[in-house]
C-alpha cells in the first residue's frame, strides 16, 4: 500500500506526499508551495522523484519549479496542458498508465473544472488523487468546461470501486455538507457523514480521505438519479441525468 501523507497548506489546500515503500519512490501531488514538502521529505528521509499535477491552477503548481530545482524530480501532467504546467517532463494522456515503483497509476481525463484536468488512480492501493474534479460532497466549479463535460468526467469516477479512497485537493467538506443537506435533509447517510465531519473539524482534523461509497451515498453531484434530489432541484421527469447535474451545479454556485 502507498504511504500517503496529508500536508495542509494555504487556506484550505491539501498537498499529498506519496511514498511507495518497496521501491522507495516518492511523489507529491499538486504542490501549491514547496517548503512544507521539503520539510516533510527531510523529516521522513525521503527523496522526491515525481510531481503529479492534476491541473494548471496556481494553488496546484506553485511549488513545481522550486521542488524540481531542490530535488531533481520529474514533473508529470496532462499533455494537453504542457504550456500551462511549469517544468513538465512527462506529459500523459487519458488512458495512459505510469509505473510508480511497484504500483501502477492510471491516468483519467476529467475535463470540467479546467479543460486539461486529469486524475491519478491507483487500483492496488485503492487511492484516487482527484484534484479539483471531485470533492467530498462536492465537485469543482466549471471554469473552463461545461456541465456536460463535468458530468461525463464524474461518471468515470463513479465507476471506480466503492472502497476507493478519495484524496481531493481542498478541505471544503463542511461547506459542501451544508449545501448537500439543503437538498436531501432526510438522507440518513448524509446526516451520519455530516456528524462525522462536524466532529473532525471541531478537532481541526482533516475530513479526507472519504471513500467512493460515501460519496455515492452523500454527494449531490453524484446522485442525479435520486428521487429526493431530483425533487429538490425541481427536475422534470424528462430531464436527463446530465441536466439534473447542471441544475445542482447552478444551485451550488449561488448557495450562501
Amino acid at each position: 500500500m502507498l504511504n500517503i501523507l496529508l500536508l495542509p497548506v494555504l487556506t484550505d489546500n491539501y498537498i499529498y506526499l506519496v511514498h511507495e515503500p518497496v521501491s522507495g519512490k516518492t511523489a507529491v501531488v499538486d504542490p501549491a508551495v514547496s517548503e512544507p514538502v521539503l520539510m516533510a521529505l527531510r523529516y521522513h528521509d525521503w527523496q522526491l522523484d515525481y510531481i503529479f499535477n492534476t491541473h494548471h491552477h496556481p494553488d496546484h503548481i506553485g511549488g513545481n519549479l522550486q521542488l524540481k530545482q531542490a530535488t531533481g524530480c520529474k514533473v508529470i501532467g496532462a499533455a494537453i496542458d504542457q504550456s500551462r504546467i511549469p517544468g513538465i517532463d512527462i506529459p500523459l494522456d487519458d488512458g495512459d498508465t505510469f509505473a510508480f515503483g511497484t504500483q501502477t497509476l492510471q491516468i483519467i481525463a476529467t475535463p470540467g473544472h479546467t479543460s486539461g484536468h486529469i486524475v491519478y488512480y491507483c487500483a492496488e492501493s485503492q487511492a484516487l488523487f482527484c484534484g479539483d474534479t471531485l470533492f467530498s460532497m462536492g465537485c469543482g466549479r466549471l471554469f473552463e468546461g461545461s456541465a456536460e463535460q463535468m458530468w461525463q468526467s464524474l461518471q468515470k469516477l463513479k465507476a471506480l470501486p466503492g472502497s476507493t479512497r478519495i484524496y481531493c485537493a481542498h478541505e471544503y467538506t463542511q461547506a459542501n455538507a451544508r449545501f448537500a443537506l439543503s437538498l436531501e435533509a432526510n438522507n440518513l447517510d448524509l446526516q451520519q457523514r455530516v456528524a462525522e465531519v462536524t466532529t473532525l473539524r471541531a478537532q481541526s482534523q482533516p475530513t479526507l480521505p472519504s471513500t467512493m461509497a460515501q460519496e455515492l451515498a452523500t454527494n449531490p453531484f453524484l446522485r442525479e438519479h435520486s428521487a429526493s434530489l431530483r425533487k429538490a432541484v425541481a427536475a422534470n421527469d424528462s430531464d436527463s441525468p446530465a441536466k439534473v447535474f447542471a441544475k445542482v451545479r447552478t444551485l451550488k454556485d449561488n448557495f450562501r
